[in-house]
């Protein structure tokens, strides 16, 4: 059965098909270059398409030599950038954690410290080491959710499939290290069975993601036998895909995949995106391939310290992405897993962003902050609090503005405020009780601000009068 399953992994494909590094260090590694790259500017010295041996920007375009040419160690990684400052604790954080940077990501870096977001997010630090007791190499405990090898069931009608432990770059963030990069294999055909199986006798699983790893680093032969496999289950409504290619490999975005990826709707791609600097007119044409194709797109970011923790970055970032036709989906706080204290914040800087975006950014935009519990809680979303008091007959609700509105319950024979109590109309309590159905102290420089823009319009007869 052992030898059985290896050979299935062989035949799997991971598309690493040609594209596993058996040579972290080989001398086929491409030299630093000083041309000009193609998705940037003011670049870094060996970022670019020459990095191709001969130039050939068709090869660049190539993904599988994308991955080919992965940078793989902290050698490789000063032969990439020479000026690059590195310590003994550099190597440590790469030793434990896998290192994998594309030529195509690596053209995105524009400094060599964590001041630069592209840097910081794929670059080893030393700050990895910091280990702290509440970190965990499983912190959403998915391992005591899998009732078959790399099927995670937790939620009644979801399911998440691990089918590749690979992913194109390795996100120095990952909340799967455990799995991500030690070895780069796909699914077996046995534990695909193991799948199926468990899918044919749990009709409640409507929605199956496949994960990993990254799904689109498999041969789309390889992707396509666990699609396939997936869709054949009958309770099996959706499929979602999760894959930062978009973001780190775009070119892996091809018409043969998007072709193979139609005939099976509904699927969903969700892709992950964290800073503008990753938004290049290649990642953006990746997605409009998937939009074009039926394929509904949509991000999950992560508020990283230090890369992302902006609210007028994240909201450049949001309405970049649904220009792109991408839905940002969800904002994580990061997770609880080992090497990202660093890179932490409060849960209550993602409130104070989540307050900054409302009022500021069409619904559309604004992704669900969630906090992906420890223990495997699961995912708990967290606002603003907009409700400030309610009553039998009131409830009083705060909007983006800081303005207190009354909303008035239905009646359903409930007694209305009768009257009595103090005499002070003023506060949350006139509200609550129906006294009052708005504080403000904009209300009326708001007012004349609204009156002006109406009266501004040239040429055009108003369709009702001012009233004082």
């Amino acid at each position: 059965m052992k030898e059985s399953a290896r050979q299935d992994s062989r035949d799997a494909g991971v598309a690493l098909a040609n594209a596993r590094d058996e040579r972290r260090d080989s001398d086929e590694e491409p030299p630093p270059s000083d041309a000009t790259p193609r998705n940037a500017q003011s670049p870094l010295p060996g970022t670019d398409a020459a990095v191709c041996a001969d130039g050939d920007v068709t090869v660049w375009d190539d993904w599988q030599w994308q991955l080919r040419h992965r940078v793989r160690s902290v050698a490789a990684l000063k032969r990439r950038f020479p000026s690059l400052r590195t310590t003994a604790a550099t190597a440590a954080a790469a030793n434990r954690f896998p290192l994998a940077i594309t030529p195509y990501y690596a053209s995105l870096i524009r400094r060599l410290d964590a001041t630069d977001p592209v840097f910081a997010m794929c670059v080893p630090d030393g700050k990895e080491l910091v280990d702290p007791p509440f970190l965990r190499d499983d912190p959403l405990g998915e391992d005591g959710d899998m009732p078959v090898p790399g099927l995670v069931h937790r939620y009644r009608d979801r399911a998440l499939l691990i089918a590749t432990t690979a992913c194109a770059a390795y996100c120095r963030h990952c909340t799967r290290k455990r799995v991500a990069g030690h070895t780069e294999e796909c699914i077996t055909g046995v534990r695909l069975t193991q799948t199926t199986e468990y899918l044919s006798v749990h009709p409640e699983v409507r929605d199956v993601i496949i994960s990993g790893g990254d799904p689109f680093t498999m041969s789309t032969d390889a992707l396509e036998r666990v699609i396939r496999a997936v869709r054949e289950a009958p309770s099996v409504d959706i499929i979602r895909i999760g894959t930062r290619t978009p973001v780190v490999l775009p070119m892996r975005i091809t018409d043969e995949l998007v072709r193979m990826l139609r005939k099976y709707h509904p699927l969903y791609v969700n892709t992950h995106f964290n800073h503008p600097a990753e938004l290049t007119p290649a990642s953006e044409a990746a997605c409009a391939r998937l939009a074009d194709a039926g394929v509904p797109v949509g991000n999950q970011t992560v508020l990283l310290r230090g890369v992302n923790d902006s609210a007028p970055l994240l909201a450049d970032l949001f309405r970049r992405l649904v220009r792109a036709r991408v839905r940002p989906y969800y904002l994580f706080q990061c997770d609880l897993v080992r090497g990202v204290e660093h890179f932490r914040t409060p849960v209550a800087k993602g409130i104070e962003i989540m307050e900054y975006l409302r009022g500021r950014l069409s619904g559309l935009a604004i992704p669900t902050f969630v906090v992906d519990a420890p223990h495997g809680g699961g995912k708990i979303p967290v606002l603003p609090n907009y409700v400030i008091s309610a009553s039998p007959t009131h409830t009083v609700l705060r909007n983006y503005a800081g303005d207190m509105i009354s909303y008035p319950e239905p009646c359903n024979d409930l007694p209305l405020y009768a009257g009595g109590g103090p005499a002070d109309n003023s506060g949350v309590w006139a509200l609550a009780c129906g006294r009052s159905s708005q504080r403000s102290n904009r209300n009326r420089r708001r007012s004349v601000q609204r009156r002006a823009a109406c009266d501004s319009v040239s040429g055009q007869q108003l369709l009702w009068p001012h009233t004082a």
